[in-house]
């Protein structure tokens, strides 16, 4: 299993913010999610919406930590990105 996080770079209700993906499957995505404790309320579209506090956690459990655009890269080379104003 492998998952993707990249740096608490994105700003939203007054933190820092990582996005956690699989390009394998949502699947193995949120087996990985709830495993660190990542509520489902925090998955959007095709990313888990993960808070700074618990961007170490994540890297500990195994997420390979990689830049933005190797997430969007990574999720639109999987066939698994869905872009917001797109259905599911």
């Amino acid at each position: 299993m492998t998952v993707y996080i990249d740096p608490p770079t994105w700003p939203g209700h007054g933190r820092m913010w990582s996005h956690l993906i699989s390009d394998v499957s949502y699947e193995e995505l949120h087996a990985f999610a709830g495993s660190i404790g990542c509520p489902r309320r925090a998955f959007e579209r095709d990313h888990y919406d993960v808070p700074s506090h618990r961007y170490a956690d994540a890297v500990a459990a195994g997420a390979v930590e990689v830049g933005s655009k190797e997430i969007v890269r990574r999720l639109t080379d999987a066939g698994l990105r869905r872009p917001k104003g797109r259905p599911a």
